[in-house]
């Protein structure tokens, strides 16, 4: 905790990206509960919910060829500031979805919020290594992991308790300043941000070819490939675990929109304790240490999922979905650690919305075959299935690791005496 206080107090401009993300994802969550809440309680069907979920999905999909292109190439600080005001609009804009029975308007605007947030959430993590020292890179992308993983549980717990007790159009009004708060925040960072090789700004811009040229540096450098399919494997499972949140808070267990919001705190609570345990580790693992950690990361993490979809109790269910969670945390502040590190300034907001892209489509698959499937099966079997399926990447990742097809890249811009550990390098 000492280096996550440090680094807030000595880094002006890492100090303003984390104040502005604190106060913008705790305003998300308060729009996710209420539009999830709003959705399920028209329509009573958890198919409502894989509705809205694929409305942000496929807009994500869509917007990420785009965003990693244009964030290599032009100031990545404007197009984050111009993506959190064009969302405070359209987080706005929810308040017409309140007492006119207008669903279909729920799907319209979160597909264009999702449009509009990888050109933000891809931004950010490419500025990371720009706002932070080589010696701060480690602890600025644990500190940012577990910030968000923190106002999940924090803007879950709030989101929720807010529609039960002063309902929804006050949640929408609350995300809409979070945007301009994040906005203004983001103005006040100083320095150059853009890419250090970036593209010839005096050619026309050509999304799918530079995107593409993208993909092939990925598939160039198998760990970076390695990583963004582990997190494909994730999200076979991990799809299915956002609709069956809201279906576990509002039918299995019964508890309503509060209900959604334990659930979701707890998993919030969970990836927190799980990022501090990725920062202690990744201080201390050689390359090897890393990857045997990964493995041991997607075992714990699908076989207590399965143990939550079967919990009757619901204390005892909030406790294994957060240690769930925590298991995912370790591996994400291992694997963001490494990409920092390895991936070219002048690809990284390529790679970045790549591995968005690739989630979110995998994502989408998970989420409609729950949202189908929870028409004619018991949502416990649902998420079962779910935690298997995550559990894969696990045996994945293994043979990958064990036939040594994931070799240690170059370091891009990070001395290696500096990230040195037992004679090795560490993340």
């Amino acid at each position: 905790m000492s280096a996550f206080f440090g680094l807030l107090q000595t880094n002006r401009n890492y100090r303003w990206t984390w104040t502005g993300q604190v106060v913008s994802e705790i305003g998300d969550h308060f729009n996710n509960i209420a539009v999830f809440s709003l959705a399920i309680a028209a329509t009573q069907s958890g198919l409502a919910v894989t509705g809205v979920m694929l409305s942000r999905a496929v807009p994500a999909v869509m917007a990420a060829p785009v965003a990693g292109v244009l964030l290599d190439r032009f100031d990545r600080r404007r197009i984050m500031i111009a993506s959190d005001l064009i969302r405070a609009v359209l987080a706005l804009l929810f308040i017409f979805t309140v007492d006119r029975g207008h669903t279909w308007l729920l799907y319209v605007l979160s597909g264009l919020l999702m449009f509009a947030s990888p050109f933000f959430t891809s931004g950010r993590a490419s500025i990371l290594p720009k706002i932070a020292s080589k010696k701060e890179l480690h602890t600025a992308n644990s500190l940012t992991q577990t910030t968000q993983w923190t106002t999940t549980a924090v803007g879950t717990f709030l989101g929720g308790m807010s529609v039960t007790h002063f309902g929804y159009k006050l949640s929408f009004v609350l995300n809409a300043v979070s945007f301009l708060f994040s906005a203004w925040s983001i103005w006040q960072l100083r320095g150059e941000f853009k890419a250090e090789r970036k593209l010839d700004a005096g050619k026309a811009v050509r999304p799918w070819l530079e995107y593409k040229e993208g993909l092939r540096y990925m598939k160039s450098t198998p760990l970076i490939m390695g990583i963004a399919l582990i997190s494909v494997g994730w999200a076979t499972g991990g799809g299915a675990a956002q609709v069956l949140f809201t279906i576990f808070g509002e039918v299995v267990f019964k508890r309503g929109p509060s209900g959604i919001g334990m659930i979701w705190g707890a998993a919030g609570l969970g990836l927190v304790f799980g990022g501090m345990i990725g920062h202690q580790l990744g201080k201390r693992l050689d390359f090897n240490g890393y990857k045997k950690a990964i493995v041991v990361c997607y075992l714990i993490h699908g076989s207590t999922y399965v143990v939550f979809s079967q919990m009757q109790n619901f204390w005892l269910a909030l406790f294994f979905i957060g240690l769930s969670r925590a298991a995912v945390a370790v591996s994400s502040v291992l694997n963001y650690s490494q990409l920092l590190r390895h991936i070219s300034d002048s690809y990284r907001g390529r790679v970045f919305s790549t591995i968005e892209s690739m989630t979110w489509s995998t994502m989408m698959v998970s989420m409609l075959a729950a949202g189908v499937a929870s028409l004619s099966m018991d949502p416990r079997t649902i998420g079962a299935i779910a935690g298997v399926l995550s559990s894969t990447t696990a045996i994945f990742w293994g043979w990958a690791h064990f036939t040594k097809r994931l070799p240690e890249p170059p370091l891009e811009g990070v001395d290696p005496d500096e990230v040195n550990v037992h004679g090795e390098t560490n993340v």
